[in-house]
């Protein structure tokens, strides 16, 4: 019976605990959105009009977020933000900050300047094992000049788990790749489950 009761608690708990952990940072998010301009706008709608719009401030700010891709998509938009991203770059902690924060933001949002562009496989750390990789271009002529052998080099990132934006860069042959037709967001995932959720 304890045996019975044990496989039904656990059984419980794999089946509600992703869908509450989902729920409640989907309800996370929203609140910290909302609550970005939210505490300076309800106040003073309550001061002014005697009552708020629960949700008014995650509005405002996608709209301000809509409003600057407008701007920033435009020829002195991007001039603009080139110029704060200089001063940016500039400054002692924002330069250590700024362009990591970038990248994963160019990995996430940015679809169209992926920088990852095959699924590979690879034997590493040894023959035999076999690493999931990210083709990220072919290794230039300066590159191959200083590897023995004529074999053409590709440049390979090899993600570590469960983040796959902190890893290493690999310069390997391309005859001793694997390629795949696994989608990088599948890659993605496997790599963040750490082998759990396998591409379909």
């Amino acid at each position: 019976m304890l045996s019975k009761l044990r496989k039904y608690f656990f059984s419980g708990l794999l089946a509600f605990l992703p869908l509450a952990l989902s729920v409640f940072l989907f309800l996370w998010v929203i609140g910290f959105a909302d609550g970005l301009l939210g505490k300076y706008i309800d106040p003073l709608m309550k001061k002014h009009l005697g009552f708020y719009v629960p949700g008014l401030g995650l509005i405002l700010g996608l709209v301000c977020i809509i409003i600057i891709g407008f701007i920033v998509t435009r020829y002195f938009g991007r001039k603009i933000q080139e110029a704060i991203e200089k001063i940016f770059l500039r400054l002692p902690f924002f330069k250590q900050v700024y362009p990591a924060v970038k990248e994963i933001a160019d990995f996430f949002f940015a679809r169209g300047k992926l920088k990852f562009k095959t699924v590979v496989l690879f034997e590493y750390p040894r023959k035999g094992i076999y690493a999931f990789g990210f083709l990220t271009n072919t290794s230039s002529q300066r590159i191959n000049d200083n590897v023995k052998g004529k074999d053409e080099l590709c440049n390979i990132f090899l993600p570590s788990a469960p983040g796959p934006l902190t890893g290493f860069v690999m310069v390997v042959p391309k005859k001793d790749i694997i390629f795949t037709d696994i989608t990088v967001e599948e890659a993605v995932r496997f790599i963040m489950s750490g082998g759990v959720v396998n591409p379909q």
